[in-house]
């Protein structure tokens, strides 16, 4: 699928002569690409053998982990080492990049270097729900090109302008979208929603534009394709006269829209400035435990330093009469808490 929107799009035309190609996929977490959260690794490997085929040699698998996680863990568990073995391919855990300070309609963002000095960055994304903001594609996958102390400040700045501020200066030229089988509520994965659907375009605000629309989501519910559009970074419009098919499955299902069970499980959630791990961290153990709605629950930087009357969530939280400790703590451990807290 990868090879055949490459060679639909001729893809090499972006590769600037003697350029270099920086493939930026999806590891948000170290899980396996079936279960909704993660790029497939044959859309690294179909990228590799196109741009390969057309005489480029400097090319690089570059990502980094949400802040919790091991990237070389995720990489592992996605089986990207092996594509990087048979093809020769470096892989670059950009948690370890140096980083250059990049001035936004926010002010300065660092940004890893080896994202910036990429010939031609092909941003490979995952289409699929998040927590926070209720999608994740073009856009947000770039946030993985940051280091973690911009993460957390992302967290602490509300998500949508500084997604909508880093898509408006780093625009990828290349992107290509991973629908086969995204996860429509949790962003790292566990309820897969099989699609077998893929695309590609050169504009990551419309690409995200029109995964919003197959999503069944209203632009006023993910705000930030709309703030980098204003911004300069790309265009939200797009027609059915933009999209070129190569295929026709003739059973094709409607794509299925988010059944907001993140939304309904932590409604009554205090969540000031939540970090996408420990929130997630929350939602599925919220999801999983089954112990019914807890109203005093608190999470996210916003509730450091304060006593908290309730249950806290995560280190920042450490106030709380009771709290799971962790940066992010585990699914598991909330998970038992909030049982705990049940049966008392």
């Amino acid at each position: 699928m990868t090879l055949k929107l490459l060679e639909a799009s001729d893809a090499i035309r972006l590769v600037p002569s003697g350029g270099s190609v920086a493939l930026k996929p999806n590891l948000v977490i170290a899980g396996a690409p079936e279960d909704g959260a993660t790029t497939h690794a044959g859309v690294l490997s179909g990228c590799i053998e196109y741009f390969r085929e057309h005489g480029v040699t400097d090319i690089s698998v570059i990502e980094g982990s949400w802040v919790g996680d091991e990237t070389m863990r995720a990489m592992r568990r996605a089986g990207y080492d092996k594509v990087c073995e048979r093809y020769g391919v470096p892989f670059y855990d950009l948690k370890r990049d140096k980083t250059r300070a990049v001035k936004t309609s926010i002010g300065n963002i660092d940004i890893c270097c080896r994202a910036l000095d990429a010939g031609l960055l092909i941003d490979l994304p995952v289409l699929k729900g998040h927590g926070q903001t209720l999608m994740t594609c073009a856009l947000k996958n770039l946030k993985g090109c940051l280091p973690d102390h911009e993460k957390r400040r992302f967290h602490a700045l509300g998500l949508q302008k500084p997604i909508a501020a880093l898509g408006a200066v780093m625009k990828p030229r290349l992107i290509i979208v991973d629908s086969i089988c995204g996860d429509l509520d949790f962003e790292e994965g566990g309820n897969p929603v099989q699609t077998n659907r893929m695309y590609l375009g050169t504009d990551a605000v419309q690409l995200d534009a029109y995964g919003r629309a197959l999503m069944g989501l209203n632009p006023d519910e993910v705000p930030y394709i709309e703030m980098c559009e204003r911004w300069g970074g790309g265009s939200t419009a797009w027609s059915d006269k933009d999209i070129v098919e190569l295929n026709q499955p003739h059973e094709a299902a409607g794509y299925p829209k988010p059944r907001g069970i993140v939304a309904s499980l932590t409604r009554n959630v205090h969540q000031d400035q939540a970090c996408s791990a420990c929130f997630a961290a929350l939602a599925r153990a919220m999801y999983t435990s089954r112990c019914g709605e807890k109203e005093n629950i608190y999470i996210g930087q916003g509730w450091q330093g304060k006593h908290l009357d309730g249950l806290g969530i995560g280190k920042c939280c450490r106030g709380a009469e009771e709290c799971v400790m962790g940066c992010p703590p585990t699914a598991d451990a909330i998970a038992r808490k909030l049982e705990e807290l049940t049966w008392k």
